[in-house]
């Protein structure tokens, strides 16, 4: 990007009115983001890994480290939480802040979900992440595809951001990981978009493919050294699943078509992760006003009292579950073979 394409982009935000008092100041912020972008400041702050690390010595980011502290105090809570956790995902991407100015159906799925889960006795995170679309400069950034390089490159959690060089901050998969690892049982509601997930919903999806076999120290790659990080998968890798044990269940609707193949795809996604469905009435899809009006979706909402039934009883499949994973009763029958082809 040449100077008069970033400067043009840097002052599209400033483009109010309001702003024209501070012109002057907003051009030189805009010399100065300018700098640090020629400059490649991804990560400004930095400090010393310290012990623990194959580098101690080397530079980590700040805001890298300050993350993996928070999840190794989410892993730890987790062992020792008094009850089970369960990570409610509302995956659609409309919300009454929204242009259409209404909620969503799935975030009314989600309110019967954590009711049932809580009188089930679990305690109920919900992660709504439709607030992409109405909150502030809040994002979560695209996933670069380290791991396609190869698999040490992508670090646990993502390291790629936040990159200040680029104006690529504000990533709330920080938060997003701790939560998934505070959660004993995960339940993800979602509308299906054309045959497939919602754009936030897979913009996280995508995120996590650090949490299934990401290199949990950064120093061994010296960052995103390439040729470090390709040494070290062909010694052999051990592809370490940072979320494996927890268990999920899914309610995916939609309106004319493709919810059963969105609902093979989540279910298949969890559980190469090494996360464990909680049975045959956990994993739901179901036709929400089947081909008729979208203006009276709500009231088919309303009318389908079964499939209200239906999602209670996922949310009480995830909830029982997640108690037996925690007492030792529910195991993969599969625990401890070693796949051929691991990736």
């Amino acid at each position: 990007m040449d100077r008069t394409a970033f400067q043009a982009r840097f002052m599209a935000r400033f483009a109010d009115p309001r702003f024209d008092a501070e012109r002057e100041s907003i051009h030189r912020l805009a010399e100065i983001a300018w700098r640090n972008h020629e400059d490649s400041r991804k990560a400004p702050q930095t400090r010393p890994a310290g012990p623990g690390f194959a580098d101690p010595g080397y530079e980590l980011s700040v805001e890298w480290s300050e993350t993996r502290a928070r999840l190794q105090a989410a892993q730890a809570g987790w062992a020792q939480a008094p009850r089970s956790r369960v990570l409610l995902v509302s995956g659609s991407a409309r919300n009454d802040q929204t242009c259409p100015g209404e909620n969503a159906k799935t975030m009314r799925l989600a309110g019967m979900a954590q009711a049932t889960l809580q009188e089930e006795g679990a305690e109920v995170d919900l992660l709504d992440l439709s607030v992409l679309t109405s909150d502030y400069d809040l994002h979560i950034h695209p996933c670069k595809g380290c791991v396609s390089t190869t698999m040490p490159l992508c670090h646990w959690p993502c390291s790629c951001y936040p990159n200040h060089s680029l104006g690529q901050v504000n990533d709330w998969m920080a938060e997003i990981y701790e939560r998934w690892v505070a959660a004993h049982g995960v339940i993800v509601l979602t509308p299906t978009y054309w045959y497939q997930s919602p754009s936030p919903l897979k913009q996280m999806i995508d995120r996590l493919v650090c949490a299934d076999g990401g290199n949990p120290d950064p120093t061994s790659t010296h960052g995103k050294k390439v040729e470090e990080a390709k040494a070290l998968e062909k010694r052999g890798w051990d592809y370490p699943q940072h979320l494996a044990g927890r268990v999920f269940g899914l309610v995916v609707h939609g309106d004319v078509a493709g919810v059963e193949v969105q609902r093979r795809n989540l279910s298949d996604w969890l559980q190469w992760m090494g996360l464990l469905p909680a049975g045959f009435a956990s994993q739901l899809d179901r036709y929400l006003g089947y081909y008729e009006p979208y203006g009276d979706s709500h009231a088919a909402l309303d009318a389908d009292q079964a499939l209200h039934a239906e999602v209670r009883n996922v949310a009480r499949a995830v909830a029982r579950a997640a108690d037996a994973a925690r007492a030792g009763q529910l195991s993969r029958p599969d625990a401890g073979l070693v796949s051929p082809r691991r990736k």
